[in-house]
């Protein structure tokens, strides 16, 4: 079966310009998964449009939206990054007929092969069960390379749940890292909210030395802590995969997600953190992901979400 859906040049547009300034006049639409194999760097967009990992987490249908509606976002706005970056969408990876795992493998020999092929993988979510496959891709090639892999997650849920059946979903990803990657899993939690996640969890998270900030410390009157906290993991790793779930916003900034949470943190101290691990030169990759448009109000999430996108990329390659 080809979960592989192509990039739709509908997707993107935006103002007019005689200028290539806004994203939809760079973006380059690349089908049939032909990856760029040149030793160029560049980053690979790609949409992973499937939420059968919400639902077996019980959560708000339609994150399988959510890739269109962030390349939307995306495409109006103004194009900063270097002139030689080329930034490729290769399309959409999704889920048929409940089959998650065909999915993730999927997902996994995609991410691997976009860094073999000097990119930079950008995955547009769909749950966040999509951290299991995308991060594993990673996790092989840091392996392969010598690199110990840091994860830096933003987020209200630590998403170290068991599986259930013996299947994972979207509370379960890192759990499921940590379980196929014992020795190399090093993970840090940014925005943890007490009330989202019961003492279990905390229990796994220190069981698994997992390093985090709960939600009273991840604002920006306390800064100075989190950069040194950051800064300090940031020092025991080489490579960073960075993960970002909307939901960990507060619900007055991203109310199209799955579970909003109206004591999430604000965009201000997450970007504070963006910049942080851009200058540090260490992000080889980056998903974002529960955007869920079936919720969202003026596009306000989605916004958001291909703002962090683009400013993500402009502080690592800026």
């Amino acid at each position: 079966m080809n979960l592989h859906q192509n990039p739709s040049p509908s997707q993107w547009s935006g103002r007019k310009s005689s200028l290539p300034e806004y994203w939809h006049q760079v973006i380059q639409i690349l089908p049939n998964l032909a990856f760029e194999a040149s030793a160029t760097k560049k980053v690979g967009l790609m949409g992973y449009s499937g939420e059968e990992g919400v639902r077996r987490n019980q959560g708000r249908l339609g994150t399988g939206e959510g890739p269109a509606a962030i390349r939307k976002g995306l495409g109006t706005l103004a194009h900063h990054l270097p002139d030689n970056l080329p930034i490729l969408d290769y399309g959409d990876i999704f889920t048929w007929e409940g089959d998650l795992e065909a999915t993730h493998q999927v997902i996994t020999d995609l991410t691997y092969q976009l860094l073999k092929s000097n990119h930079f993988p950008v995955w547009l979510g769909g749950g966040h069960d999509l951290a299991f496959a995308h991060g594993s891709g990673v996790l092989q090639f840091a392996q392969e390379n010598g690199k110990k892999l840091g994860i830096v997650n933003l987020d209200s849920h630590f998403d170290l749940r068991p599986l259930v059946d013996g299947k994972g979903h979207s509370g379960s990803p890192f759990y499921q890292l940590a379980s196929n990657f014992p020795s190399q899993f090093h993970y840090l939690a940014l925005g943890i909210q007490r009330a989202a996640n019961p003492k279990s969890l905390f229990q796994a998270a220190e069981k698994l030395n997992t390093k985090f900030l709960v939600m009273e410390d991840f604002r920006l009157q306390r800064w100075e802590y989190i950069k040194e906290q950051i800064s300090w993991f940031l020092d025991q790793v080489d490579a960073l995969y960075l993960s970002v779930d909307l939901d960990g916003f507060s619900s007055a900034y991203a109310p199209g997600v799955s579970a909003p949470s109206p004591m999430g943190f604000d965009p201000e101290v997450a970007f504070k953190v963006f910049d942080l691990l851009g200058k540090s030169k260490k992000l080889i990759s980056l998903d974002v992901v529960e955007l869920n448009p079936t919720y969202d109000q003026d596009q306000a999430t989605a916004r958001l979400a291909a703002r962090c996108v683009e400013y993500v990329l402009r502080k690592n390659f800026g």
